[in-house]
């Protein structure tokens, strides 16, 4: 019977042939998922167009061994390494790698144990991506004048990418949350392999021609740069270029520039950034709405005062204006001249009295015996001087009499309400709040209202008559009820 290993010793087993049988081999390959954990150790897969190498190079091997001057050099092949070498490694390098195959038993993988690293340069997809971007670059592909604004609420936006991946599945969660809904279609296609850049592209070109999209979201996650390269391919290039609506690509993570997120209109880091950058959170729209609410409730605050104000002066203005403001103003002005009349009144019948004592004084000095005048004559001239007094006096009196009635009739004159009780009315134009005086002022179909003596009526204009003409006929409503005239 066959002997029947167990796995552990199976593996030790490979382990020490492949060690046997290569125990210095020198690799030329391309660096991809470089990994540089704390421990100091450098992790990084060798790769070509046909297989892939893991390989590990160990912080103990990485310095070399070191000469009598403290120079360092790999003691395989007795080069002298540069200081620095393990931190200058970068995904995409080309190199040339000195060291021995194992088996690492916990995966049971082989690997790679480096002992020296040669940089040989850039690899072959890092020169093929530099070529495409230096020659799209040329063509304004990625001119940040072409590109164009994303929609501020996209509620129809087109996924292109695999219907099963990560990377939809994160974004449709965040977007759940976010925004104030939409319709997401998942365009089912490869992101990986050699099918995925023709696939992709052709349905980025079915979604501009269908015009259903206001957004296009070209997503993955992320991977080496060969897991990325058909984003980095001249077709999908294309197709995001002569794409009619805005494309947003959420391709790998946020240290992945792809040539496909150089000549989108938005690159998002991640798939699930790409959501938070076509949506807001909800709690964003709230906040607008409350800053519009307390917008709008100042604004009507503001509008009501100055309503309020602007009434409040035209009633202070309305209120002087009206007649029975004007017939008290007259009245103040009246009792102010009758008192001004009175006191005037008092003051020449005063002063009149005073000159009547001093003549009277004078004239019994006059005719007091040993006067030296004739005492007929002094009483003639005394009473020839109080006639004329008297007259004084009296003509004093009729010319402030006058003048108290004429004072009168011009305030009668002044009423307002005189010429109603006489069978005069005044007309208001109702639209434009002001006497009517001419004919011409009023067109047929305005309302009019007439203040008589004891009444307003309120009327329509049916015909109006150049002056000389028939006087219009008139539909009027009074308080009582309507008539007609």
């Amino acid at each position: 019977m066959a002997h029947i290993f167990r796995v552990g010793e199976l593996t030790r087993a490979v382990k020490e042939v492949l060690e046997a049988e290569f125990p210095l081999v020198f690799v030329r390959g391309q660096i991809s998922n470089l990994s540089r954990p704390f421990s100091g150790h450098v992790y990084f897969t060798l790769k070509d167009a046909e297989a892939a190498l893991a390989a590990v190079w160990f912080r103990g091997a990485q310095g070399g061994a070191t000469t009598g001057s403290g120079e360092r050099y790999n003691p395989a092949t007795g080069e002298v390494l540069e200081p620095g070498a393990a931190m200058r490694l970068g995904d995409g390098m080309e190199v040339l790698c000195a060291g021995r195959l194992t088996v690492y038993p916990p995966r049971g993988v082989y690997q790679l144990v480096v002992e020296m690293v040669e940089e040989l340069g850039a690899g072959r997809l890092h020169q093929e991506f530099e070529a495409l971007k230096r020659e799209l670059a040329v063509l304004g592909y990625f001119e940040a004048g072409r590109k164009r604004p994303l929609p501020p609420h996209p509620v129809r936006v087109a996924v292109v990418t695999a219907s099963t991946s990560a990377a939809v599945r994160d974004f449709i969660k965040v977007g759940r949350d976010r925004g104030f809904g939409c319709q997401v279609r998942i365009h089912d296609t490869p992101v990986q392999g050699e099918a995925a850049p023709g696939r992709i592209a052709a349905a980025i070109s079915d979604i501009g021609r269908q015009g259903w999209a206001e957004v296009v979201v070209l997503i993955r996650g992320g991977g080496s740069i060969e897991d990325l390269w058909a984003f980095n391919t001249r077709a999908v290039a294309d197709a995001v270029f002569a794409c009619p609506v805005p494309v947003v690509t959420g391709v790998g993570h946020e240290v992945d520039t792809t040539i496909a997120d150089m000549v989108a209109d938005v690159r998002a880091a991640t798939p699930s950034h790409a959501a938070q950058t076509l949506w807001p959170e909800r709690a964003v729209y709230v906040q607008g709405v409350d800053d519009l609410e307390r917008a709008a409730v100042a604004a009507a605050g503001r509008l009501t005062t100055d309503r309020e104000a602007r009434l409040a002066h035209l009633r202070r203005g309305l209120s002087w204006l009206s007649p029975a403001r004007r017939l008290t103003r007259a009245e103040l002005s009246l009792a102010a001249l009758a008192g001004r009349f009175a006191r005037l009144g008092m003051t020449l019948t005063d002063n009149a009295g005073r000159r009547l004592e001093r003549l009277t004084d004078r004239l019994a000095r006059t005719i007091r015996p040993g006067g030296g005048l004739d005492a007929e004559v002094s009483l003639d001239r005394a009473a020839r001087l109080s006639q004329r007094l008297e007259a004084a006096c009296g003509r004093i009196v009729r010319d402030r009499e006058r003048s108290l009635r004429d004072a009168g009739l011009r305030l009668a004159g002044l009423d307002p309400m005189a010429p109603l009780a006489r069978g005069y009315s005044l007309t208001t134009l109702t639209r434009t709040g002001r006497f009517l005086r001419r004919a011409s002022d009023a067109a047929k179909g305005d309302k009019l209202e007439v203040m008589v003596y004891e009444g307003v009526i309120r009327a329509e204009v049916t015909d109006v008559s150049a002056p000389g003409g028939p006087g219009p006929e008139r539909k009027a409503e009074c308080d009582g009820g309507e008539e007609r005239t």
